[in-house]
């Protein structure tokens, strides 16, 4: 039985890290979101682009390290990989503005409900863009 369940982990270990380690990144941009929407008061957009913005140092790190194995090495390779992490949370960063958008100012959803509504969307998105372009195997 753990035989199993080891060979069921390996085959999937990249996906599972990558929920893990996504679903901490998303707890770091609800908790900042939150923290500067909520309790400092400053615009939700605002509060969404400075969530954004630590959730995706979080999330380099993490992926680099634990999810994809980067073998990247040399400040070159690094700042060109980062490049492209960073340009794709950008292009899901606009989706999650949009759908922020939508949800709050057109729906009238709370804030936070749109913000977990946003980062299904957002999770998605990076793992494919990731896997796809940032960290795949040459």
């Amino acid at each position: 039985m753990i035989d199993k369940i080891r060979a069921l982990y390996k085959k999937y270990e990249e996906l599972v890290l990558y929920v893990i380690c996504g679903g901490l990144t998303t707890l770091v941009n609800i908790v900042v979101y939150g923290l500067c929407a909520d309790i400092l008061g400053i615009f939700y957009l605002v509060s969404n682009f400075i969530a954004w913005a630590l959730s995706v140092l979080f999330a380099y790190v993490t992926n680099r390290k634990w999810v994809f194995k980067s073998k990247k090495r040399g400040k070159r390779a690094i700042l060109h990989e980062f490049f492209l992490f960073v340009s794709g949370r950008i292009m899901s960063m606009a989706g999650d503005m949009v759908i922020m958008f939508l949800c709050v100012s057109v729906a009238h959803f709370p804030g936070l409900a749109a913000k977990i509504l946003a980062n299904i969307f957002v999770m998605i998105f990076n793992y494919v863009f990731s896997k796809l372009i940032i960290f795949r195997k040459r």
